[in-house]
C-alpha cells in the first residue's frame, strides 16, 4: 500500500495511560508516522538541593499520527494502545501540518521541545526556584550553554553577578499574573 503525501493526514490520538510507546510500535506496523514531542522537565530535590531532570511527553497519553484516513481509519482505530482518535462530531479531526512544523521547530538537537520564556537585556526576573528563590534582577545575557544565563541579581545594597539556569526564572508579572 503506497501512500503520498497528499493522502495522508496527521491526526491526534488518545491513547490507554502509559501506553503512548505501545501505540507507538504498534502503528509502526502499519506504515503510521508518528510524532510524540519530548520535554526536559528540571526539579531541585528538597532535601539534597541537587538539580534532577526528567524527560516527559509534551502531551501526556496523545500522539499525532499521519496516516491515510480512508484506507486506515479502523486499523488505527483498532490499534493496541489506542483509546481513541480525538474527534469532534462526524470524525476524527486533521490536525494542520504548521501545528507539527511549529512544535518541531522548537525542538534542540537532542529532540526535545524547548520550553520556557524568552528574555531580553535588561528584563527584571525573578528567581522561581532553588536557594535564590524569590530574589529579583536584570537579564543580561546568554551563555553558550542555553540553559544557562547571566543575571543581575539585587539584594540588599547589594547587586551581582550570576550565573543560573534559565528554568529557574520568570518575569515579575508571570508571578502576579498566575496568583
Amino acid at each position: 500500500m503506497n501512500q503520498t503525501n497528499n493522502e495522508r493526514q496527521w491526526f491526534l490520538i488518545h491513547t490507554n495511560p502509559k501506553q503512548e510507546g505501545r501505540t507507538i510500535a504498534n502503528l509502526s506496523a502499519w506504515n503510521v508516522e508518528t510524532f510524540s514531542p519530548q520535554i526536559r522537565e528540571w526539579r531541585y530535590n528538597r532535601s539534597t538541593g541537587e538539580r534532577q531532570s526528567e524527560v516527559k511527553l509534551l502531551f501526556s497519553r496523545y500522539v499525532f499520527a499521519r496516516f491515510d484516513l480512508e484506507g486506515l481509519f479502523h486499523k488505527v482505530k483498532f490499534t493496541r494502545g489506542v483509546h481513541e482518535l480525538v474527534s469532534f462530531g462526524d470524525g476524527p479531526v486533521r490536525v494542520d501540518e504548521s501545528i507539527i512544523e511549529l512544535i518541531r521547530s522548537r525542538m534542540d538537537e537532542g529532540g526535545l521541545v524547548k520550553t520556557g520564556t524568552d528574555f531580553k537585556a535588561g528584563d527584571v526576573v525573578v528567581v522561581r526556584d532553588g536557594v535564590l528563590k524569590d530574589f529579583t534582577g536584570v537579564f543580561e545575557s546568554e551563555m553558550k550553554d542555553s540553559d544557562r544565563v547571566v543575571v543581575l541579581l539585587n539584594t540588599v545594597s547589594y547587586q551581582a553577578r550570576l550565573q543560573i539556569d534559565r528554568r529557574l526564572l520568570q518575569k515579575p508579572c508571570e508571578m502576579s499574573c498566575s496568583a
